[in-house]
């Protein structure tokens, strides 16, 4: 396993990691939330447009994982105005799971957000994303509370809060 983890600094390898979030979230949310969601939010949140304004116009950063050189995996992290420290993506190609990666990437996040001056991490996870669940917990996330986020078009996120201290 030859694991790297690199700031995407070019319209194309965000284009690269677009692409990979559409394969990713069509692999892994059915059964969670309906083809249609997946869509509008893989449309909304994860299309090449949608990361490049949150780049631009928001100071997300992203993060392309390669394991060979093959990129398998990709973060989206903000830090906050305050103490706290966003990871909004993390995600990670099925045929990749259960290899240690996800534990990579999260040493990535938390380096990123101590280097930022944060005290903590926070994400939200859809409530029945239970291998999701299962990998923050083991490594040391709780719950801090219970949300349901409008999204428009007739969808909501129904989602965990939950929190990593440094």
């Amino acid at each position: 396993m030859d694991i790297i983890i690199e700031k995407v600094c070019s319209d194309e390898e965000l284009k690269e990691v677009a692409e990979l979030a559409d394969e990713i979230w069509h692999e892994c949310f059915p059964g969670i939330i309906s083809e249609a969601q997946i869509d509008y939010m893989v449309e909304i949140f994860q299309s090449y447009r949608a990361m490049k304004s949150q780049v631009e116009e928001q100071g997300y950063s992203y993060l392309a994982v390669r394991d060979g050189g093959e990129l398998c995996g990709y973060i989206g992290i903000k830090p906050e105005n305050d103490d706290r420290f966003f990871l909004s993506k993390l995600y990670l190609r099925k045929d990749k799971r259960g290899h240690g990666i996800a534990s990579e990437m999260l040493k990535r996040v938390f380096s990123e957000a101590r280097s930022a001056g944060k005290s903590s991490v926070y994400l939200t996870v859809n409530k029945h994303n239970d291998q999701a669940i299962a990998v923050y917990k083991k490594t040391g996330f709780t719950v801090a509370e219970l949300i349901v986020t409008d999204i428009g078009s007739g969808f909501v996120m129904d989602d965990y809060v939950m929190e990593y201290k440094l």
